[in-house]
């Protein structure tokens, strides 16, 4: 058994190989850091054709890609609101946190480029606002984790399309009977 010293020496050499691969003063990407590539997430532009109430489970937002695959997202009730007004056009007395969050973003200088559901892990939908901000040193952008249903609730009330990685919207996907 190693005594505390050595097992310190040995966790920080083995830490050192693993974070910057043996080589010391040159750090990896995050992607070679944990071991993974970096993935093509092949995205596809979806429409929203509405958000329904489903009597036991409750609300979910429809999305639809050109080539007819349906994704149903569920989605909280304040959400579903957020997002019908929207698609309505209607906007309330007082600003929802979607319009209040547009607010804030405007007067960054800030505009919603898209909105990106890249991921389906254990019947969760992950999600990004990709952003696009303007200072005095140019313009960047950067992307926001958030839940699938703020970043469309949000992504809507700038026009932003929407995307979803393909292999999320062939495993969400479901079909319906269209009557």
């Amino acid at each position: 058994m190693a005594t505390d010293d050595e097992f310190l020496k040995q966790f920080n050499e083995h830490f050192q190989k693993m974070t910057t691969g043996g080589v010391e003063g040159e750090e990896l990407s995050p992607e070679e850091a944990e071991g993974r590539r970096g993935r093509e997430l092949n995205e596809r532009e979806v429409r929203i054709r509405g958000v329904y109430e489903h009597p036991q489970s409750g609300a979910f937002v429809l999305l639809r890609d050109s080539r007819g695959r349906n994704l149903p997202i569920w989605i909280g009730q304040p959400e579903a609101i957020s997002i019908s007004l929207a698609i309505e056009g209607q906007s309330p007395q007082r600003p929802m946190t979607h319009d209040l969050l547009k607010l804030v973003m405007e007067r960054l200088n800030a505009t919603v480029e898209m909105v990106l559901i890249d991921d389906l892990y254990n019947n969760v939908f992950y999600a990004k606002l990709v952003l696009r901000r303007t200072d005095k040193s140019g313009e960047k952008s950067m992307e926001i984790d958030c839940r699938p249903s703020d970043a469309i609730a949000t992504g809507i009330r700038f026009r932003a399309p929407i995307y979803v990685a393909d292999a999320v919207l062939e495993e969400g996907q479901c079909e319906l009977n269209e009557e």
